[in-house]
């Protein structure tokens, strides 16, 4: 290849990358941002879910049970 046919190439590919980028940014302008709205995926701000007392009660029985089974059942090996 001439060093000119390199250049034809290489400003035939500029000009297909131009079309390109002209294309991918008019997309863009009629888009308006698109998607979800910011924080649509979180919770209302301000609210947060509790656990009662007596949910954290029976979650930590269960835990100590679980615990002790597993340290009987490691004690015996």
């Amino acid at each position: 290849m001439t060093f000119q046919q390199i250049v034809a190439e290489l400003k035939a590919e500029r000009d297909r990358l131009d079309q390109a980028i002209a294309a991918i940014e008019s997309l863009k302008a009629t888009n308006h941002g698109g998607g979800r709205p910011a924080g649509s995926i979180s919770a209302p701000k301000g609210r947060r879910r509790g656990m009662s007392a007596a949910g954290r009660k029976r979650i930590s029985e269960a835990a100590k049970k679980r615990w002790a089974v597993w340290r009987k059942k490691r004690a015996k090996a």
